[in-house]
């Protein structure tokens, strides 16, 4: 059962349940058995919802667009989280979408709600792919989700960094800052460029890294700041890892702090506890773990100036 929040209560939709238990077959198959709307249907059935609370219409509405979550979700596999926990995930994004969609502005619900899939689906992957591999701003999540096609497109096949003239091009195609392509990457690939190894430009072995750098590029000060500013945040995290409780540490790392996290599914037969438990234990934790990072970064702070 899914819940979706109304103004007025709560209110709890019916929905098949996706299983990370060896049904998801099982799953897809059912969901695509479910009818889609037709236009009118859809309006009259959104207006029974916005103006009445009818929990029937809005259960319909979000049971007959399950299928368009699986397709979204799909996009996102190469991420490497489980199919299941992005489709769970997206159909909250579309639980929020009937919530908030209404009908008389003209657009069909299948347009207006896969923003909010992909939007739910996303920030499920960030905070999950790992807590220090990746930043949040705009411009950094827009190359986390675009920066491969954007390369596939150019034909940047290249392996290590990228040529400038690639650099430029994903930069331009994206609007983003040539750095941010860089330092991106960098870490999508899992490269830890020193400042002294040999690098390709425009398909020819040339001299070492830091040769090339122009004034629109990070300079060798910016790299080794932002790898300090990387071994900073992991420190901090190191030490915030003390507050957890045992179980809580277990789950935290299983499940955010490694290259291959466990399903929810997996670590409650582990524990022997629900999967639902599961899912607010790490949010506990992760939690936790923040407000104790920045109390660590607060004090540190402190320390430093005190010292000054």
């Amino acid at each position: 059962m899914n819940k979706i929040i109304s103004n007025n209560t709560n209110i709890a939709i019916q929905s098949p349940s996706v299983s990370p238990e060896g049904n998801l077959k099982k799953y897809l198959f059912e969901i695509n058995q479910i009818p889609m709307l037709e236009e009118q249907e859809e309006i009259q059935l959104a207006k029974n919802w916005l103006n009445n609370n009818d929990l029937n219409s809005a259960n319909r509405l979000v049971t007959s667009h399950l299928r368009l979550v699986a397709k979204i979700a799909a996009g996102y596999r190469g991420y490497g989280l489980p199919y299941e926990e992005l489709i769970s995930e997206g159909n909250i994004g579309m639980m929020m979408a009937v919530k908030k969609f209404d009908p008389d502005k003209g657009a069909r619900l299948s347009t207006y709600a896969s923003w909010w899939i992909k939007a739910t689906i996303q920030e499920y992957i960030l905070h999950n792919w790992s807590m220090v591999k990746i930043g949040t701003t705009h411009d950094q999540k827009k190359l986390f989700f675009k920066l491969k096609s954007t390369k596939e497109k150019i034909g940047a096949f290249e392996k290590g960094d990228l040529t400038q003239e690639h650099i430029k091009q994903i930069a331009d195609e994206l609007n983003v800052n040539e750095k941010e392509v860089v330092s991106m990457n960098r870490r999508l690939a899992g490269v830890d460029m020193s400042l002294q190894t040999p690098v390709n430009k425009d398909g020819q072995e040339t001299t070492q890294w830091e040769d090339w750098i122009t004034d629109d590029k990070p300079s060798a000060e910016t790299i080794t700041a932002e790898s300090q500013e990387i071994k900073y945040r992991k420190s901090l995290l190191e030490s915030a890892l003390s507050v957890l409780k045992e179980r809580e540490l277990e789950i935290i790392k299983s499940r955010r702090l490694t290259d291959k996290p466990q399903t929810l599914d997996e670590l409650s037969k582990i524990h022997n506890v629900s999967i639902e438990r599961i899912r607010q234990i790490e949010a506990q934790a992760f939690t936790k773990l923040q407000k104790e990072m920045q109390r660590l970064a607060t004090l540190q702070e402190s320390e430093t100036l005190l010292l000054e």
